[in-house]
């Protein structure tokens, strides 16, 4: 049944009117019942059929029924906007019905982000909710739209002007109304469209804040290579607009779903990873490559990431300031039209915010003239801040993603490390005033805290950065570079290849490089923090890889050690995800380094302390298990070494005494591969897989696997459970040869991180996975008959 056309002339006479209306009602019996107006529009609106629009009734039964329900007049203006918006219009009435329309739903929009309730329950609908039922979503995406329409040839054009309105319009409605988001979202041609409408400063800032909303619910991911002339419109962006830009982007080039990475099944991930594979780039991976592809624009980011922030922000009154102001603002976009506010003057003396409209009193909307005279200088800080945390995860992002290399050699060129490295003590890791500053209805501890915020996007580009990539040695400088190699010197080992192809010119300057000002702070950090998990993360990458004695000491001879062991065993942290972190950093701290567990056996100098540190160890071998491998791997490595200062160690230190006995590391194999099975494997525990079949490899290299797998099965038995866990081994090392032997980069990190070729894990599967039952090393000799069950298929559940 199709609704009557919006685009009825200007002049039409109230007859033309009448038989449109009768036209749309059909069958629906002429004119509808008062009574459940709203209800039927509802249900219009999510059929298609029958009531959907103002322009379905008369302006006379709209009056009146508007006395009754307190409409404040909105289906009356959709009415007369509907009559004043045709192709041939000039568009002018248009503008000014608008205008009386945005403050009805501005004020709403305010009181509903300020979570001033009372005033919304005053009227019985809302307003943004009955413009929206009456059709007015839908008319101002069609005004928005007419650009796309051409008559004899020639584009209509609307002015910026009334684009602003519709836009700051829409965006209050999507504000206040649940569901109006993810109808635009629908409207995928629409999406495109928006991206057009910032090519004008004057709509730049509500066409931004809208697609952000909308792109946040969208189902699939947008393209941007769709995006009509991307490149120029980019391009042409100054560096307040780029930085804003970087909010759209965060949500285009982020794979969807992946909040919690490590809690996803490997089979899951196996299964999408064939499915993409037959699908060929997500649109993650286009939009990433379409940004690459753009001139200029990863040195523009890494220029905003590193733009100093004026010396004066930086006091404590300026900080007191802010903070009164920033309880109602909620993103950089309405930022930037409070700074333009105070900037600029305004053709209309008056604020072009997302929230058009507001007034100027105290009561109305915007803060009072004096006030405002002061806002630059407040919001100068809190402007980069909001600006770096965008730039910082776009930046991370494609440091992830296929063109790594490329970007890796971008950000190096450009110096996004050493620019970093000078902003690190005024604004990324500045001191908090007494009263720290907040988002809106958080709290000064909540992770959406902006300082917070930045600082763990900062924490999380420094890991991608180091993460297994020579360049991360451009977090150091020149004189820390010196170090490293007068260490290697003194060792009297090989200097690292990739220290002596650094570039100098690209490293930090200053007394200090960034590696060594984040150890600083994180030894500074208080127990409970959320940053140590994040820090230890950073730190850990820098070690990660092929194992660097010198880069080891560099972080021995700062102290790190003795401060990851006061976290673990004197404050007896209690953070899962902090004690994680925590000894999968020690365990590359400590791997096949000799001083290191000297140093270790110095401070867990008493029973009573090593005690606490197993304690700590065996709450959760998922958490601890890096570090027992990496023990394990020294300690085979030093018991085939003849040196007095190793000889030292063995017969002294206490953790390596404890790892050197069976019962030990059998107690350690049985838990870890009890504890995993091929249904639960995600990336975090899969490394419990990792470290059993590093036992095993140990041991085959001393010719005990048989005896392994024998106490293996007398522990099975004692336990009252045989067959079930040399089953349970069967059937992960069978996923184990579908996962790695496809996947390059996690063979190679295997290979570096236990200095065992791959070759040789390869080798060991393969024959503990051999089905004859008369191999002494082959698991099934070790299930008996009755209990046999190897052959399941790896299905996700």
């Amino acid at each position: 049944m199709a609704a009557a056309p919006a685009a009825a002339g200007a002049g039409a006479s109230r007859g033309r009117r009448l038989a449109a209306t009768a036209a749309a009602w059909g069958g629906w019996g002429g004119r509808p019942r008062p009574g459940n107006i709203l209800l039927q529009l509802r249900q219009g609106q999510l059929t298609g059929r029958g009531l959907v629009r103002a322009v379905q009734f008369t302006e006379t039964f709209l009056t009146e029924r508007d006395k009754l329900s307190k409409w404040s007049g909105i289906p009356q203006l959709l009415l007369k906007l509907y009559a004043t918006s045709h192709l041939h219009s000039d568009f002018v009435e248009c503008q000014s019905i608008l205008k009386e329309i945005s403050p009805l739903l501005s004020m709403e929009a305010m009181a509903f982000v300020t979570e001033d309730r009372k005033f919304t329950q005053e009227a019985t609908y809302p307003n943004t909710y009955i413009f929206d039922l009456f059709g007015g979503v839908d008319l101002l995406v069609e005004i928005l739209m007419r650009p796309t329409i051409s008559i004899r040839g020639q584009k209509l054009k609307i002015s910026d002007e009334m684009s602003k309105d519709c836009l700051s319009i829409l965006y209050n409605t999507c504000v206040c109304t649940e569901g109006v988001t993810k109808r635009l979202a629908e409207k995928n041609d629409f999406v495109i469209f928006l991206f057009t409408l910032m090519t004008s400063k004057k709509t730049f800032l509500q066409t931004a804040t809208l697609i952000e909303d909308i792109l946040g619910v969208k189902k699939e991911m947008i393209r941007l290579d769709e995006v009509p002339n991307l490149s120029s419109l980019v391009s042409n962006f100054d560096q307040q607009q780029l930085a804003n830009f970087c909010r759209i982007l965060a949500v285009t080039i982020s794979e969807m779903d992946t909040g919690n990475d490590d809690k996803h099944t490997l089979l899951a991930k196996n299964a999408q990873q064939k499915k993409s594979l037959s699908l060929g780039p997500s649109a993650a991976e286009i939009n990433q490559a379409a940004l690459l592809s753009i001139p200029g624009f990863v040195e523009r980011l890494c220029k905003l990431a590193t733009r100093k922030v004026s010396e004066s922000t930086g006091t404590a009154s300026f900080l007191q300031e802010l903070e009164e102001w920033y309880t109602w603002l909620d993103n950089a976009l309405v930022l930037d039209a409070l700074m333009r506010v105070a900037n600029e003057e305004s053709e209309h003396n008056q604020a072009p915010t997302v929230f058009p409209s507001l007034g100027t009193s105290e009561e109305g909307g915007l803060p009072p003239t004096s006030a405002r005279a002061q806002l630059p200088q407040s919001m100068k800080i809190m402007h980069e801040i909001m600006y770096k945390l965008e730039v910082l995860y776009v930046l991370c992002v494609l440091l992830m993603g296929r063109q790594r290399n490329q970007v890796h050699r971008m950000i190096a060129e450009f110096k996004l490390i050493p620019g970093l490295n000078n902003l690190f003590d005024k604004l990324i890791w500045r001191k908090h005033s007494a009263s720290a500053l907040v988002l809106h209805g958080h709290n000064q501890n909540c992770d959406c805290s902006p300082d917070i915020t930045l600082k763990i996007q900062f924490l999380r580009l420094l890991q991608s950065f180091s993460d297994h990539h020579e360049n991360k040695y451009l977090l150091l400088n020149n004189q820390e570079l010196n170090e490293l190699s007068a260490i290697s010197l003194k060792a009297n080992i090989p200097e690292v290849e990739a220290v002596l192809n650094t570039d100098r010119s690209l490293v930090c300057d200053g007394k200090r490089g960034l590696l060594t000002r984040l150890l600083q702070v994180m030894k500074k950090e208080p127990a409970e923090s959320s940053f140590r998990f994040w820090q230890a993360r950073a730190v850990e990458s820098f070690l990660r890889g092929t194992t660097s004695y010198a880069d080891q000491m560099f972080l021995l001879k700062r102290g790190l050690l003795e401060h990851i062991l006061y976290c673990i065993v004197d404050s007896e942290c209690k953070s899962r995800d902090v004690l994680q972190s925590y000894f999968d950093l020690l365990g590359e701290l400590m791997k096949f380094n000799v001083d290191a567990f000297k140093r270790f056996n110095k401070y867990i100098n008493t029973d009573a302390k090593f005690q606490v540190f197993l304690k700590q160890i065996n709450s959760s071998l998922v958490d601890s298990n890096m570090l027992v491998r990496c023990v394990t791997l020294s300690l085979d490595r030093f018991e085939n070494q003849v040196d007095m200062k190793v000889a030292e160690v063995l017969s002294e230190c206490r953790l390596l005494a404890y790892i050197s006995q069976v019962p030990t590391q059998m107690s350690f194999l049985f838990r870890l591969i009890n504890i995993i099975h091929v249904q639960t494997l995600t990336q975090e525990n899969v490394s419990c897989l990792n470290t059993s079949l590093v036992i095993l490899m140990l041991a085959r290299r001393k010719e005990r696997l048989p005896l392994y797998l024998r106490l293996l099965q007398r522990m099975e038995h004692s336990k009252k459970y045989p067959g079930f866990l040399l089953n349970n081994f069967h059937n992960l090392l069978r996923f184990w040869q579908q996962h790695y032997l496809h996947k390059d980069k996690d063979s190679t990190c295997l290979e570096n991180s236990s200095c065992i070729s791959f070759s040789y894990w390869k080798e060991t599967v393969s024959i503990l996975l051999n089905p004859d039952r008369q191999s002494p090393s082959a698991l099934v000799s070790y299930i008996e008959e009755p209990y046999m069950d190897i052959d399941r298929d790896f299905t996700e559940e």
